[in-house]
């Protein structure tokens, strides 16, 4: 069926693109995860995960870098094909890095950012 024919049956073709911005799309801690995440990450245990995604792809190894320095956290992962970074740690410096991390794409780089959730 071509796209002619779906509009005369009433179907609508919706095409989704995303446009990489200056933007978090999501920062959350995990306080206390299950263990089977951390097994599934591949990470060891160390308190809490906190969950970043970043567009462009390409600063999440500059929030990895924010991140590290503002607080005592390791890189759990991170891949800036995507844009994905997990930190791990205590829930205080978990937190106090992503808060970080927000208030320096923000001020610093002109960055749309997500507001910092927890559960």
């Amino acid at each position: 069926m071509n796209s002619h024919e779906g509009q005369s049956q009433g179907l609508q073709r919706i095409i989704q693109e995303s446009v990489p911005g200056k933007q978090v799309t999501i920062a959350h801690v995990i306080a206390a995860p299950d263990p089977d995440i951390y097994e599934r990450l591949g990470v060891q245990a160390h308190g809490a995960l906190g969950i970043l995604t970043l567009s462009p792809y390409e600063v999440s190894i500059i929030a990895a870098d924010i991140a590290t320095k503002a607080a005592s956290v390791e890189i759990g992962f991170i891949d800036r094909f995507t844009g994905s970074l997990v930190l791990c740690g205590d829930v205080q410096s978990v937190e106090t890095a992503l808060q970080f991390v927000l208030e320096n794409l923000s001020s610093n780089l002109g960055f749309s950012v997500s507001p910092l959730t927890r559960s």
